[in-house]
């Protein structure tokens, strides 16, 4: 016997409304597909049952939208058997979706109809094994049916053309005059063959007749590039051959965008008619290396997850017309009814000049980094929305101690969220994807504000924390308000995170005409550190935390942010030292950086 709690939660669960049957459809099939191979029992057994019930009430097309959702796992070969056995949509889905050992594929196939068979062909990541029986099975499966054969009789009836006389018989006509009576309408015209030796040879008459209407073709060819080609005449000796005349023609007319939308699946189902019959059937969404239409593994991951696209590089290999390099716009479309997934649709345009220069400047390293951490954030936030789901008891009541593991992995999950967005933002700043938001803010009263939030923290260690220099008057930085605070507290909860019991530190504040400076005194745990922008993990709990990543990272991210607009922060003997350019205020001269632009 095989009991599975979560099959009798979601049985139990009430399905009075469309949405609330695709939740239970969605979760059936989730639940039978990853059952282990021995599993039975009377909720396994309610489950079918109730699966069959819910395919009788929900549309086709919502179920294999829901089969066919990022994330369905299909690994049970009954649930697979009986998914491939309904309607035509839903078995295409089941094949394309199925993960199945090949073992079980070996035993799922022969009992499978004809045209689930030749849906899984499509397949390209199955075993040997279960190709060769595929293969096996085909020299049946891809037979056409054996045409009728009608016997001609020995007279036939001749049909009543309306004219005759109603009622009369009609004259039937022996089998063999049919042939007789298909004569010409007119005589044909006598060949003409050339007089001469290549009258012998008929294939050397043909030969030599197709060469020098290629050598007249070349000759009209290349008087009609070097003048205007005039219109030819009927009768005219030069041919016109089909080739690239007419392409070549209408490429400088074609607009250098157009509109499009595809299918759930990313190909393209609807363009502008003049691609359409370039583009239509491009498919957006393939991880082929040799595909028509190829984009980068960032965009093709966004389509998968049903996010928008914006300024995407698409390859397209086809006619001339089309092809090159295009620049793609798109979001995904969702019905209104249902919320199911339909496509994309968007917008293809030429790249501008200027395009190419700064795509070649991005960071590779920087990319990847940025790539890694958005296929990492994709099952932190679906662990995040299950977690808050089971808390917040949104689809029924849960044990408490279920609703509390729930909150701890919520929260964790909300902690490792908040890391990733730091590894990010480090590696947008380093690369120079990022800039800072414009505005300004008095940096001085930012400091002065956060060493009385951060006191309190002091106390229980006997600690404190001293400001000197901050006299009142103003010192403006370019950074907004959020920003100024994000940089101080990074410094400042690095610098008493790591602080000793009894430990006192001082900051001093200064500014001359240009700048704003602040120095932090380092902790006696930090004074022996050669560099402390290495990146390295917090040994311990701290009371003040500024991140999950530790001391060093917090400080060069907290570096890259200065760089940004212009400082700096360096660490030299104990005194960690952040420099920032002031602004001068209106009633002031103008600053350095103001001047030079003024001069320009």
């Amino acid at each position: 016997m095989y009991f599975d709690d979560r099959l009798a939660t979601v049985l139990r669960t009430g399905t009075g409304s469309d949405r609330a049957l695709r939740t239970q459809y969605r979760q059936l099939l989730d639940l039978l597909g990853t059952l282990p191979r021995y599993a039975d029992g009377s909720q396994v057994d309610a489950a079918y049952e109730r699966l069959a019930v819910l395919s009788g009430e929900l549309p086709s097309a919502q179920r294999s939208a829901i089969i066919r959702e990022p994330g369905m796992r299909l690994a049970n070969p009954a649930l697979v058997a009986i998914l491939a056995a309904q309607e035509g949509e839903i078995a295409t889905a089941t094949m394309a979706v199925a993960r199945l050992q090949d073992a079980d594929w070996q035993t799922l196939i022969p009992d499978l109809s004809v045209a689930a068979r030749g849906f899984l062909r499509h397949r390209r990541d199955l075993e040997p094994g279960t190709n060769a029986l595929l293969e096996r099975l085909g020299v049946n499966d891809l037979v056409l049916p054996a045409p009728d054969i009608l016997e001609l009789s020995d007279t036939l009836v001749q049909p009543d053309d309306g004219v005759g006389t109603p009622g009369a018989e009609p004259t039937p006509i022996a089998a063999s005059s049919v042939f007789a009576v298909v004569t010409p309408l007119r005589p044909l015209p006598p060949v003409q063959t050339p007089a001469g030796p290549e009258a012998d040879n008929g294939d050397d008459l043909a030969i030599g007749a197709l060469v020098r209407r290629i050598e007249a073709f070349q000759r009209a060819r290349s008087n009609a590039s070097s003048q205007k080609p005039a219109p030819l005449m009927r009768g005219s000796d030069a041919p016109l051959l089909p080739l690239n005349d007419l392409h070549d023609a209408r490429r400088g007319t074609l607009p250098p965008a157009f509109d499009f939308t595809t299918d759930a699946a990313g190909r393209i189902d609807w363009c502008e008619p003049a691609y359409a019959p370039m583009a239509y059937g491009l498919m957006l969404a393939s991880q082929r290396t040799d595909a028509p239409a190829r984009l980068d593994q960032d965009a093709v991951a966004a389509m998968r997850h049903r996010q928008p696209l914006k300024a995407v590089m698409v390859t397209i290999e086809g006619a001339p017309a089309i092809a090159g390099i295009w620049c793609l716009d798109a979001i995904p479309q969702f019905d209104r009814k249902t919320g199911g997934y339909l496509g994309y649709s968007g917008r293809m345009r030429r790249p501008s000049a200027n395009a190419g220069p700064a795509a070649d400047s991005a960071d590779p390293m920087a990319d990847r980094v940025r790539q890694i951490l958005h296929e990492l954030r994709t099952p932190v936030n679906a662990i995040q929305g299950f977690a808050e789901i089971i808390q917040q008891q949104l689809y029924g009541p849960a044990p408490h101690e279920y609703r509390a593991l729930a909150a701890t992995i919520a929260s964790d999950a909300a902690r490792i969220l908040a890391g990733f967005d730091e590894l990010d933002r480090l590696a947008r700043l380093e690369s120079g994807a990022l800039e800072l938001d414009e505005g300004h803010c008095d940096f001085a009263t930012v400091l002065a504000s956060l060493v009385e939030q951060i006191r309190p923290a002091l106390v229980p260690r006997a600690s404190d924390i001293a400001v000197s220099g901050i006299d009142g008057a103003p010192a403006i930085v370019a950074l907004t308000q959020a920003d100024a605070e994000r940089l101080c507290w990074r410094i400042l909860a690095t610098i008493v995170g790591e602080a000793s019991a009894g430990e006192e530190l001082a900051i001093g504040f200064m500014r001359d005409s240009e700048h704003a400076i602040a120095a932090f005194e380092i902790p006696a745990n930090l004074s022996g550190s050669t560099d402390i922008f290495s990146a390295s993990l917090n040994g311990g709990q701290r009371a003040v935390s500024a991140g999950m990543f530790g001391t060093g990272f917090t400080l060069r991210l907290a570096r890259a942010e200065a760089q940004a607009v212009g400082g700096s922060l360096t660490f030299d003997n104990g005194i960690l030292q952040l420099v920032l350019p002031l602004l001068t205020g209106e009633d002031e001269l103008p600053s350095h950086g103001e001047a030079q632009d003024r001069g320009r």
